[in-house]
């Protein structure tokens, strides 16, 4: 009996000892270099592709200090006022000043606005349409429009304007005013189809007809310390 059991506690011993190094085999030992667990949560596991790494955006912190920030140097005014105004000109002096007040100044921008404004004050005027110039005029240039539309408007006379084309456009006076006030002078120069009509349909001043060539001096006027980016015609004559 005592062989039996013997026997049977070799062969349970040679299973365990089989058992054990099987097991060894297969899961291998601890050394400690052993990477942890996978941690789906853990930016450190993400796997990024060279394409995907060149379509990140990096933001910029909130509450950042701008003073850590390197900054922007200025580009030369024969560079800034390229194709707008003449180097070492007032006028380039007077966009300097400008820009050094309100940074997001753009020239360009600005010309493209003005031209867009321009065509349609003249229009709205023609129409007698006071609610679309009104918030881009000064007071005082608003009244004179409301007042010639009045007096047009009291004859029944009707003014009609199309423009055919914005030839030019070009700054010839920038400065800033007791440092918050920009003040920019802008002569366009268009082609226009202008005529206007008495009660009867009589054209009496002008012609419906007729490409006439128009210059006019508009000067334009901005607190660049406000929140508000709009500018406003302050002034307007004919020019030659």
């Amino acid at each position: 009996m005592a062989d039996v059991f013997d026997i049977y506690t070799i062969i349970f011993l040679a299973l365990a000892v089989f058992i054990f190094l099987r097991l060894r085999s297969v899961l291998g030992q601890r050394t400690g270099r052993e990477r942890p667990p996978y941690d789906p949560y853990s930016a450190r596991d993400a796997v990024r592709s060279p394409a995907a790494e060149k379509k990140v955006v990096t933001l910029p912190q909130r509450g950042s200090d701008a003073s850590s920030r390197p900054a922007e140097t200025a580009p030369p005014s024969a560079e800034r006022w390229k194709d707008v105004a003449e180097s070492g000109s007032s006028v380039a002096a007077g966009l300097d000043a400008i820009a050094g007040a309100d940074s997001s100044f753009d020239a360009k921008h600005f010309i493209t606005g003005a031209r867009t404004a321009y065509e349609m004050i003249v229009t709205a005027f023609a129409g007698g349409d006071r609610r679309q110039f009104r918030s881009l005029l000064s007071r005082e240039v608003y009244d004179g429009f409301d007042a010639a539309i009045t007096e047009r408007e009291r004859r029944s006379e009707t003014a009609e304007t199309r423009f055919v084309s914005i030839d030019g456009s070009t700054i010839t006076a920038a400065e800033l005013r007791n440092r918050t006030t920009a003040q920019i002078t802008v002569r366009f120069v268009s082609k226009l189809i202008s005529a206007t009509r008495d009660r009867s349909g009589t054209v009496i001043d002008g012609n419906a007809e007729k490409v006439t060539d128009v210059t006019d001096v508009w000067t334009f006027a901005r607190d660049v310390s406000s929140r508000d980016p709009n500018w406003k015609v302050i002034a307007t004559e004919t020019g030659q």
